[in-house]
């Protein structure tokens, strides 16, 4: 008895002091009726327009059997009913400026615009898987890739997050990316901007930041940062092209920093492992680092 009333009197004491961190930070107070977007309403959002971007890959469906058309109606139904009530709580969230009929009609407005990009986007997924097929002799199949290589599904999420941030919706764009990034290691940030054919390989500890523009036939291996030079300035930072331009049909290795919004990989150039890159290349470069010197002994 006398140990409860011990938790007791420390949970009572946490309860308060709490309660004082809750008060002194304002980041918590929410107005009646006012929410967040729900991540788990999200993530459900992004594991369905998997399923229509890949049907028969992640869904039940047997599409041997399925009418197609019906199966993309119905998936694309369910996606809009999800995505304009986030869309919906996002925008409300602290907005005094517009009443809850013009919430209601941009949620809808954007939530239309973003299904309209669906097959689009799949197109150029389609496109991305085929770039890890020809760029990677370990795959055996394109379905394999589908299911299973992180790269992808960390594009994937990507591309579709890229058309929500720029709709300019809150919230929901970075919280499908992190989602991404949590599962795969791989970090790219929604506003990126990356063309066709885009090929990771491995992927795990990849940064692309958000003014980062890459374009198409490009890839990069695991640990590849595409970063700012400084982000001491944080938010008076925000707009400005902080990061990279990668050119088309570029090769970056892996473990390479490449940093600043004024750094320019120019076209068909090769960047190799472990190098470290603050100022622009040339088309048609290979770039190294020096190699440490090796040292071998021989155990006595």
């Amino acid at each position: 008895m006398e140990f409860e009333n011990d938790v007791k009197a420390v949970v009572a004491e946490m309860a308060e002091a709490l309660n004082k961190n809750y008060s002194d930070q304002k980041l918590f107070d929410l107005s009646l009726g006012e929410r967040l977007p729900q991540k788990d309403e999200i993530i459900d959002f992004v594991d369905e327009l998997r399923k229509v971007t890949f049907p028969g890959f992640f869904g039940r469906e047997n599409m041997a059997y399925a009418n197609k058309e019906y199966f993309a109606g119905h998936k694309l139904s369910l996606i809009y009913d999800k995505l304009f009530r986030q869309i919906k709580v996002a925008l409300s969230y602290k907005n005094d400026a517009k009443s809850y009929q013009e919430i209601t009609e941009e949620a809808q407005e954007k939530a239309l615009g973003f299904i309209r990009c669906i097959p689009e986007v799949q197109a150029l997924l389609c496109k991305d898987v085929e770039a890890e097929y020809n760029g990677d002799p370990a795959a055996n199949s394109r379905e394999e890739i589908i299911f299973s290589y992180p790269g992808l599904f960390a594009i994937f999420v990507y591309r579709y997050a890229h058309v929500l941030y720029q709709m300019k919706v809150p919230f929901i764009p970075r919280i499908m990316t992190e989602y991404a990034h949590g599962e795969t290691g791989i970090d790219i940030n929604p506003g990126a901007n990356i063309g066709e054919y885009f090929f990771i390989d491995h992927g795990t500890g990849i940064v692309i930041g958000e003014t980062t523009d890459i374009g198409n036939n490009v890839k990069i291996y695991q640990g590849v940062t595409l970063g700012a030079l400084s982000t001491r300035k944080g938010q008076q930072l925000s707009g400005v092209k902080r990061h990279p331009t990668i050119e088309d049909n570029v090769v970056i290795y892996a473990n390479t920093t490449i940093l600043g919004g004024e750094t320019i990989i120019g076209a068909n150039s090769v960047v190799a492992g472990n190098t470290f890159v603050t100022k622009s290349i040339p088309a048609n470069t290979k770039v190294a680092s020096t190699m440490p010197e090796l040292e071998i002994k021989t155990s006595n």
